[in-house]
């Protein structure tokens, strides 16, 4: 795909730089990968993976040990 010169020269992008498409629900999503890197961490901000990963583990040992 080839971004013209005058929309990467508006959006601070330069010629070469990889960029990630996406899919979301408001339509296609263009971002470098310090933007995705960025929308990424602020999704996730606030949550705690491990714990919650660690807590499903234990849900599903729990319902292996009662089968």
């Amino acid at each position: 795909m080839v971004v013209p010169a005058d929309v990467r020269q508006r959006a601070g992008i330069d010629e070469g730089t990889v960029l990630i498409l996406f899919e979301s629900p408001g339509g296609l999503v263009l971002l470098t990968r310090d933007q995705l890197r960025d929308r990424v961490r602020a999704e996730l901000a606030g949550t705690d993976l491990v714990s919650d990963l660690l807590a499903e583990r234990r849900r599903n040992a729990a319902d292996e040990d009662a089968a």
